[in-house]
């Protein structure tokens, strides 16, 4: 069978079947890689979503932040709304046929008993106001205890997305905290909060809870269906190749007897 697949005859297209066949179980082999991603990525949420709010102030301050993204936090402060930035490209689903587009606003929140600070995410706004200067009527000025997530910094778009330019910036493509802890007067932790929705605010900015979806996805699926495809290829092509070249034979053994 190996001399008849590598013949004149077939040796091109064994060679394609072969890099086929790698390829299809290369595909199935992310799939399982990025089932087992999504499987971590699912018990660290649950892991978070399970543990009592964290209260930031003391000595959380100083924990391992970033590790804990998902995880209730509760905080009390005071907003430095001449500082605040917004991230730009941002919906909200409001129940009718297409959701609005707006901003979120990212406001650094000074921490009270410290000279620390938090930048929080407190809502969407409408595009209508999205011009910095109409800003200021969203302010929240008393000392406010917000309660929310945490979430990592965003330091790369996600693919097909569009990092931010250097400089100053009033509008982000990307919470990037790392960044915009360059341009406000404080030391902000690496972390940001998403403010959660209170049924006792009913005005703009409107809070938001991020959309998870802590399901294992088709990853599996689509592993069994390229190593299916791995197999049926590999196994399907010898018994391919013997059937023609028997065939070939046949017929010409026919023209043969029919010469004589």
């Amino acid at each position: 069978m190996l001399r008849l697949l590598f013949s004149r005859q077939w040796w091109w297209t064994t060679l394609l079947v072969i890099a086929a066949v790698g390829v299809m179980a290369r595909l199935g082999v992310w799939q399982l890689d990025r089932l087992a991603g999504r499987r971590a990525f699912n018990a660290r949420v649950t892991g978070q979503q399970a543990q009592p709010p964290l209260v930031l102030s003391g000595a959380a301050l100083d924990a391992d932040l970033s590790a804990m993204e998902y995880r209730a936090v509760t905080v009390v402060g005071q907003y430095d709304h001449a500082q605040q930035v917004a991230l730009r490209n941002q919906a909200w689903d409001d129940g009718q046929a297409t959701a609005r587009v707006g901003v979120h606003l990212l406001t650094p929140l000074v921490i009270a008993g410290s000279d620390r600070a938090v930048l929080v995410d407190r809502g969407w706004i409408p595009q209508a106001s999205a011009a910095p200067e109409q800003w200021r009527q969203f302010d929240e000025p008393e000392t406010v205890e917000v309660r929310g997530v945490i979430r990592r910094s965003q330091d790369r778009p996600d693919f097909g997305g569009v990092p931010d330019p250097a400089g100053h910036l009033l509008a982000w493509n990307l919470v990037s905290v790392e960044r915009i802890d360059e341009q406000v007067s404080y030391a902000l932790l690496p972390m940001y909060i998403q403010q959660s929705p209170d049924l006792t605010w009913t005005g703009l900015p409107y809070r938001i809870t991020p959309k998870l979806d802590l399901s294992e996805g088709s990853h599996l699926g689509y592993a069994v269906q390229w190593f299916s495809f791995a197999v049926l290829l590999g196994v399907g092509y010898p018994f391919y190749v013997r059937s023609s070249t028997q065939r070939a034979l046949a017929r010409q053994a026919s023209r043969v007897s029919l010469s004589h």
